[in-house]
């Protein structure tokens, strides 16, 4: 019996042991594909990044050269953001290529309208929901066309990169995000660059016109954030298309009438269509499209914090467009003011536990470093302790 069962163990064991190389095997291939879609997903990260900076520094760039022939901000920006409709039709093209499952265009447009209720989207709930969000896109727009009629596309372009900080101050105020003393210091230096900005030319003209306008820009734009991510929550990708190209539509029939009181008025008047620079308009419409769709686009393909930094490097692409280009010279005032809202930009892209990683990480790097010294010092000891034994004739004997 004995011998029976001490048998029937050695098989166990054996198969146990037979295991073991495949499962190492396994674990190694997940480790393997892990690393590699991370790999792919930095890689995309990477390539999304200079895709959403050069859209944004193309965008600014048009819109100034859009200027020169056709100074009529509000007609740009709607005819801009007329062109989010599109954003749902290629959203629901890309979804039948890459997508084995086919749904109707009905079908696709009913499931993304859970964003609006379970109810689906009513003409209550379209204009509750979508009429605020519009017209703060607008505003967004408009105040940044306005900005750059007034600033050179960097300063326009850095001004805009404060929204991260508003974001961050309108959140911990509103949605009782978690205090973070880091970017309490991030916003006071937006708003430090904010004023140098303004005080570059001392507090007169239309810098500070200008500054008050991309300010504005920035305001707007963290307000649009901070309430979607209050009444509409976290949605995926189906949805936020669903409601862009909402927003479209809303922009179309509604806001239609903003740009022709304009026109009457003589605020903007633009002559005929015929004269119209359809070129530029329809060249920056497009890339303010393929930004827009970028941004929402790589939220889900690669990390949020990628696509923040795309949006920052837009100032020194735009820097580098004025400087060559346009032969821009910044005074030293507006490159420290620039710097400074830069460098508040990225300490707002900190995560949360940045300070409790940041102290394990030096505590482990104080604790190898300790562990590191005392092992010298042992080592140091016995050698002395050697060598005191062989100068007064000690013979270490050794045991069997």
């Amino acid at each position: 019996m004995t011998s029976l069962r001490s048998s029937h163990e050695g098989e166990e064991g054996s198969d146990s042991h037979a295991e073991t190389p495949g499962s190492e095997a396994s674990v190694e291939s997940k480790a393997y594909q892990t690393c590699a879609s991370t790999i792919l997903k930095v890689l995309g990260g990477l390539l999304v990044v200079l895709c959403i900076s050069s859209s944004w520094v193309g965008t600014t760039q048009v819109v100034k050269l859009t200027f020169q022939s056709f100074s009529c901000p509000f007609f740009i920006s709607w005819f801009s953001s007329n062109w989010n409709i599109l954003f749902f039709p290629i959203y629901y093209s890309t979804t039948m290529v890459t997508s084995r499952e086919k749904q109707s265009p009905i079908q696709k447009f009913r499931e993304c309208s859970r964003l609006f209720g379970e109810d689906g989207m009513t003409l209550k709930i379209f204009l509750k929901r979508t009429a605020p969000f519009s017209i703060l896109w607008t505003l967004t727009n408009y105040l940044y066309l306005l900005a750059l009629r007034k600033l050179t596309a960097t300063d326009v372009s850095a001004l805009y990169c404060c929204h991260k900080a508003f974001v961050f101050l309108l959140s911990w105020i509103v949605l009782k995000d978690r205090f973070m003393g880091v970017r309490i210091v991030a916003a006071i230096m937006a708003i430090t660059g904010i004023v140098m900005m303004a005080y570059a030319d001392g507090f007169h003209g239309d810098s500070f016109v200008g500054v008050a306008l991309a300010v504005g820009s920035a305001s707007t734009s963290a307000l649009y954030k901070v309430l979607f991510k209050m009444f509409l929550g976290s949605a995926n990708l189906g949805e936020v298309a669903h409601f862009l190209s909402t927003m479209g539509f809303f922009n179309l029939i509604f806001i239609s009438c903003v740009p022709l009181i304009l026109y009457f008025t003589k605020v903007e008047h633009w002559g005929s269509l015929s004269s119209l620079p359809w070129g530029y308009l329809c060249g920056l419409a497009g890339l303010w499209l393929v930004f827009n769709i970028l941004v929402n686009v790589g939220v889900v393909l690669t990390y949020p914090i990628l696509i923040s930094i795309g949006t920052l490097l837009s100032v020194p692409g735009n820097a580098a467009v004025d400087v060559l280009k346009h032969e821009v010279i910044f005074s030293v005032v507006r490159l420290a003011a620039t710097c400074i809202i830069c460098l508040g930009f990225l300490l707002l892209l900190l995560p949360e536990e940045w300070d409790s990683v940041t102290l394990r990480f030096l505590a482990n790097i104080a604790e190898k470093k300790s562990d590191q010294d005392h092992g010298e010092e042992l080592t140091e000891s016995s050698v002395h302790t050697r060598s005191r034994s062989r100068a007064n004739g000690a013979v270490s004997i050794p045991l069997a």
